[in-house]
């Protein structure tokens, strides 16, 4: 459990009780139940991280909404965008091994997190990972709901793959990018869970024969 939880339902506890001794008992129902909504919002579930070498592992739970080759910079590479939707458990996982070299929070709009230019025009938080001569970049990115999102580690800092990073509070999106080269194992309407599930392979293709079931749209932003 997210300690977030705990002080949303806490203090929602407290209004039912205050709501149910000055008014009518049935109406500490509705703080009662948004309590229970926010402890289970808030819930953090153990996951089994992958160790295959070179997995790139979802950063949350949710659908995938994208799966296709971009231009960042002049420089084509793949994009896989997760949508979280309300349901979703929200806490968020580094997708790789490896040192942060940067965090740069974006201020922007609240689009629907299901739009494509939420990816640039929304809210969020756009981290850059190195490890093992790979580079994995991945945004947390404000949808409708989302009014705040939270990231723990620093410029420098170790991750490993699967550790817990932040959250982002309410409906939203998460998006990685990463070398064009990468064997995608994803596709658009597939679910997957945050650090377990394995969206990509970074090895050489010539490494990876047969691992790969899907393959990257081609686009351009």
């Amino acid at each position: 459990m997210v300690r977030d939880g705990y002080f949303y339902a806490l203090g929602l506890i407290a209004a039912a009780v205050v709501v149910g001794w000055f008014a009518q008992p049935v109406w500490a129902t509705v703080p009662l139940a948004l309590a229970i909504f926010f402890l289970w919002f808030f819930r953090d579930p153990e996951r089994i991280i992958p160790d295959a070498a070179g997995a790139v592992v979802s950063p949350g739970d949710g659908k995938v909404t994208d799966a296709s080759i971009v231009s960042v910079n002049g420089e084509k590479q793949a994009r896989i965008s997760i949508f979280l939707s309300v349901f979703d458990v929200h806490v968020n996982r580094s997708p790789v091994a490896g040192v942060v070299r940067e965090v740069r929070y974006q201020r922007g709009k609240f689009l629907n997190a299901m739009n494509q230019t939420s990816a640039d025009q929304n809210e969020q938080n756009i981290v850059r990972v190195e490890g093992d001569g790979q580079v994995v970049v991945f945004k947390q990115i404000a949808g409708l709901l989302a009014r705040r999102i939270v990231f723990y580690p620093k410029v420098g800092d170790r991750l490993e793959r699967g550790q817990r990073v932040g959250l982002i509070k309410f409906g939203s999106r998460v998006d990685v990018l990463f070398d064009a080269a990468g064997v995608l194992q994803v596709k658009v309407g597939d679910r997957v869970r945050g650090g377990e599930s394995i969206l990509a392979y970074l090895q050489p293709k010539s490494e990876m024969a047969g691992a790969g079931r899907y393959s990257a749209s081609e686009g351009t932003r």
